[in-house]
Order: structure tokens, then sequence, then C-alpha cells
């Protein structure tokens, strides 16, 4: 139980619906599980083992296609859920971009517990629903933004998940944040090639709406500005 009240992101994993009581009984069937750089936790196409809470770092979720290339669907960070509730099949890997800490638990033993605690339950439906909703307007920025829109984009949604930065009207405050993942990743995460990402951000950084300490580092500089990049067509 003292793991759990401790936990950092206690408020916002799935499993703040739970009593006092009932989180004691969900930590007896976790334990965390520390991952390096570049380890995978989950491998696509494998039986469904694990799932959990991501308590520190960013994870990436991966897909290989036919032809052996590795495509990145998404990023993941702290307090979001990864894994396979209720099916037998990884249909993506997991892959930390950075050290990380994830609370894990055998897949048909949550499986067990959330079929006895609807609540859970819901909580994982309502997640579920959220990441559906955040699939379907990347699938919107695939398909409609330009260049400057897809970078923009996805600095946002770093900005955001980095900060508490609650929404439009955030003034001139400056955000920083590490980019977790490389050139290439972002790259592939877009549709665009490196190149052009590259090119993106050099021209993000020129306009003064972000600077670039390193190539890792990103300084929202000017937030309204880059919303308004955001929404280019």
């Amino acid at each position: 139980m003292n793991a759990c009240a401790q936990c950092s992101v206690r408020e916002t994993a799935i499993c703040s619906s739970l009593s006092p009581e009932e989180l004691g009984a969900l930590n007896s069937l976790g334990r965390h599980q520390l991952l390096r750089r570049g380890q995978t936790m989950v491998w696509q196409g494998d039986e469904s083992l694990l799932v959990g809470n991501v308590i520190e770092g960013v994870l990436k979720l991966s897909s290989s296609t036919v032809d052996g290339r590795e495509q990145t669907l998404g990023i993941i960070f702290p307090s979001d859920f990864i894994g396979r509730p209720f099916g037998p099949t990884a249909t993506h890997s997991v892959v930390a971009l950075t050290d990380a800490q994830v609370c894990t638990f055998r897949r048909s033993a949550f499986d067990e517990f959330a079929q006895q605690h609807p609540h859970l339950e819901h909580s994982l439906l309502q997640r579920t629903l959220t990441e559906l909703d955040r699939t379907r307007q990347w699938m919107l920025l695939l398909g409609r933004k330009s260049a400057t829109g897809r970078v923009a984009s996805f600095l946002l949604e770093m900005a955001k998940r980095a900060t508490p930065y609650a929404g439009a009207g955030g003034g001139a405050e400056t955000i920083e944040f590490d980019l977790p993942l490389g050139r290439q990743d972002i790259a592939d995460l877009l549709g665009l090639t490196i190149e052009t990402v590259s090119r993106q951000l050099t021209g993000l950084r020129d306009q003064g709406i972000i600077a670039i300490p390193n190539r890792r580092a990103i300084e929202v500089l000017d937030m309204e500005r880059l919303e308004s990049c955001a929404e280019e067509a």
C-alpha cells in the first residue's frame, strides 16, 4: 500500500478510482519494473502477458511492416496505461525511449481484478476512448495538415504532456522539454522525411516561435503562434 500511496502518478493513473482497500489489493498483484533506454517491454505478436501504468520515463508504441520496417505509432508518458487487457496477443511493441519505471501486472490477474471492480473497468474504458480520440486527431493531422502543421502539432502535444499547460492563451511564458524521439522517429511518426522535419524545426526557430538549445531540447517561446502554426492545412 505504501508504494501506491507514494506513487507520483497516483492521482492521474487509472487506479485513482480505487479506494484505499482496493488499491492495497491491486498493489499486491503488481511489481515495479525498471526499463533501460532502448529496452523492449512488449513485442508485437507475442502473447499479451503484462499490462501496467507508466510511473516515470517515456516509451513508444511501434509496429513492424511486412517488409521489416518499424513504424512509430505513438508515445507513452507517465500515468499512461500500457498493454492489452482482455486480449491474448500484443498488437504492437512497447519500447523505452528513456530509462523508465513501470508498475506491471500479469494480464490475467489484472483482467480478473478489473472484472470484479467495475469502476476500474470504467476508468480503463474512459482512457481507451481518450486514446481513440487522440488517434483520430492524429489521422486528421497526417491526412490534412501541412508539414508545418504536423511538426507544430507534434511540439504542441509534447509541450502539453510535459507541463501542466492547460490550453490556449498561455501567453509568452517559456515551456521547456526534451524531445523523447530522435529526428528519424519524429519523421516516421509524422509521415515526413527527416530532412523536412529538420527544415520545419529550423523555420520555427528562425521565426522566434521556439528555441533549440541542443539537438534534444526544445523551448517554446510563443505558445499562441505555435498553436496557429499547428492549424496550418
